[in-house]
């Protein structure tokens, strides 16, 4: 792989990507458009940019390796993301747009008050910074071993340049600029996987018809599996769990809600949400199947691959025993390319997001500030966003330890429970929780999922709690609120 073809490619890149956003930035009437678009965004085009925003760089790295282990169950889980945008389409959006929401917590306050409202903002920053942070760093490392390492340049000037780039593109424009942007980097991405699969089949001596042949011929392309339930790709525990975690991490997430906002209408929103939740389907069948091809390269060619999460980069980057490319080199700068656009697409956002919550939330600045103010308290805000982020994944670094990045998903996790609960206790009761003990409860209840998870084969006979953690730390959540609650009047609820 020519460096410099690379490094000249990515700068290219990015020229595009800022031009576009400060292009975009122009018309910006204010911190309105930075926090949700002025709610005139195409729906069309934040369809486009939601695929590039839900799948980060650990997901483009991740889901190919998948498949020697799991097959194509991934798909299963697909279907139950389908079915998790109808809830958040035809349940939570009408309630999002009749109340004019910017944050999704403000809800909360309406509904509750202002103490489950900081609850539930504090828990998604804590969540989008830790798992933010976790998906950066991945991709940094990445990115650290084919690229910057052999430039010689040390892991924390990667990540200052990383996190500079995303505030770059996202300091002014905001929400406005990122549909745009967003929506040119999932194209990318996704030209960039679509030509690695082309590559990949000439590689190994196959046109694309024969490659598709042999990817459905493949034992690892079996999608159903609704023989044992005690498998962990058994059809209901994958669906249920897509459904879910999409309710729970889309639709209760400022991240991934924000572009859905900034659209004209809820009618719009609506087709926007269905057709990107639909696009999952093709979208992770073309991931699925590249893994497929490139195991079967990688095992046609005597290519060991030490874990799942190195097929791709080892595969695209990586030469054989003397020293050969495995691919032409077009396929490194693919998926570097594909690499890069995956992982700006949903940091820009996440970015962005985390800059709304806590400006809007936690400060509350937009009650207090005119927009001279309030300008420049998002301005400090998201330049102060982006060197924690900075921080945390230089935190991760120094640590080193695949077990405590692996932990701190499991946390953030367990972040959601308590969010679902607390929308769920709104939406579906009339009921209020006594405000001093909603923090409490909300810290409780993943504290309790945590016990569990840790004894349930001692304590139920065997039972491995798997995704059903999410419902039991929302069941939780709700029946705690429930016990510490009255029944008041809650019109602003329905």
């Amino acid at each position: 792989m020519n460096l410099t073809v690379v490094v000249s490619a990515i700068v290219v890149y990015f020229a595009v990507v800022i031009s576009l956003s400060l292009l975009t930035a122009r018309k910006n009437r204010g911190s309105a458009d930075f926090f949700r678009g002025g709610r005139r965004s195409p729906w069309p085009v934040v369809a486009v940019a939601m695929v590039g925003t839900s799948i980060s760089g650990v997901t483009f790295v991740s889901v190919p390796g998948m498949v020697e282990a799991s097959a194509f169950s991934y798909l299963q889980m697909a279907l139950g993301f389908v079915a998790g945008y109808a809830v958040i389409a035809y349940l939570l959006l009408p309630l999002y747009y009749r109340l004019n929401l910017t944050s999704l917590y403000e809800y909360l306050e309406q509904r509750f008050g202002l103490c489950s409202y900081k609850t539930g903002a504090a828990f998604f920053l804590l969540s989008k910074v830790l798992g933010s942070g976790v998906k950066m760093y991945l991709t940094a490392i990445v990115l650290q071993l084919v690229l910057f390492d052999p430039l010689g340049v040390p892991f924390w000037v990667n990540v200052c340049l990383t996190m500079l780039l995303v505030w770059l593109y996202t300091f002014r424009g905001g929400v406005r600029s990122l549909v745009w942007t967003d929506m040119l980097q999932t194209l990318c991405m996704l030209g960039c996987v679509v030509l690695c699969i082309v590559f990949v089949c000439r590689a190994a001596g196959f046109t694309l018809a024969e490659g598709c042949r042999s990817v459905a011929d493949s034992p690892m392309s079996r999608i159903w599996f609704f023989d044992d339930p005690g498998d962990t790709r058994y059809f209901w525990k994958q669906f249920l769990a897509g459904m879910f975690t999409t309710v729970a991490m889309t639709g209760l997430d400022q991240d991934m809600m924000q572009k859905n906002l900034s659209c004209r209408s809820l009618r719009e929103s609506r087709r926007n949400v269905l057709s990107y939740g639909v696009a999952f389907i093709p979208v992770n069948l073309l991931f699925l199947a590249l893994g497929v091809l490139l195991f079967d390269f990688a095992s046609g060619g005597g290519v060991a691959v030490a874990k799942p999460d190195d097929l791709f980069p080892t595969v695209a980057c990586g030469t054989d025993a003397s020293g050969r490319p495995l691919m032409p080199p077009v396929v490194g700068l693919l998926f570097v390319l594909g690499l890069v656009s995956a992982a700006f697409s949903s940091s820009g956002s996440s970015l962005t997001s985390i800059t709304t919550t806590f400006t809007l939330d936690i400060l509350k600045a937009g009650g207090k500030q005119d927009e001279t103010g309030l300008r420049k308290t998002r301005g400090r805000v998201h330049a102060g966003a982006a060197v924690v982020m900075g921080v945390v994944i230089c935190g991760f670094r120094a640590i080193g330890d695949d077990s405590v990045i692996n932990a701190v998903y499991t946390i953030s996790g367990y972040t959601y429970g308590p969010l679902l609960g607390l929308f769920m206790f709104g939406i579906f009761t009339r009921r209020r929780p006594r405000e001093a003990w909603v923090p409490f409860i909300c810290l409780a209840s993943p504290l309790l999922c945590m016990l569990l998870k840790t004894h349930s084969e001692q304590w139920f006979g065997g039972w491995r709690i798997g995704f059903e953690l999410l419902l039991i730390n929302c069941a939780l959540t709700m029946l705690g609120l429930w016990l510490a609650s009255v029944r008041r009047p809650a019109t602003d609820s329905k």
